[in-house]
């Protein structure tokens, strides 16, 4: 199944008794994800396609097809498409779950009536997938390397 935002759901929680989840993403060029925070759960992203920059912390880094980003819970980390082609990343997240809030990021995706609202559903989705955003880095990066909000 892929949603709205172009999110391939790969392996759902259930199927795996909660311990895991696996949603591909696709990444335009130019676009950067949200700073955030996940309290709950660590991602494992492998890149398929592309070249994806990431923070995570302190520390930055480029990877490419077949590299893995460690993104663990509690600390606060962005990626964003680091080349001019698509990027597309695996990713495996432990324990299962958050694979809803992409879900339901999709519907909101599908029927908020403005960019304000769909805001406002995400804030609210991350509240209760206790996912935390931020604007740290927000600036400093889409300067640096020409990239725009993923939303924008």
């Amino acid at each position: 199944m892929v949603n709205e935002e172009g999110v391939d759901f790969k392996v759902w929680g259930e199927e795996t008794g909660n311990q895991f989840s696996i949603v591909e993403h696709p990444i335009e060029p130019g676009r950067l994800v949200p700073s955030h925070v996940h309290s709950r759960e660590d991602e494992f992203s492998f890149v398929l396609q592309g070249r994806v920059g990431a923070r995570v912390g302190d520390e930055e880094a480029t990877a490419g097809p077949g590299s893995y980003i460690l993104k663990p819970r509690g600390i606060l980390h962005t990626f964003w498409n680091a080349g001019p082609e698509p990027a597309r990343i695996v990713e495996i997240i432990s324990p299962a779950g958050f694979e809803r809030f992409f879900d339901a990021l999709g519907t909101a995706g599908e029927t908020a009536s403005d960019p304000a609202e769909f805001l406002q559903r995400r804030a609210e989705l991350g509240e209760q997938y206790g996912l935390g955003f931020s604007d740290e880095w927000v600036a400093e990066l889409t300067d640096r390397y020409q990239l725009k909000l993923l939303g924008e």
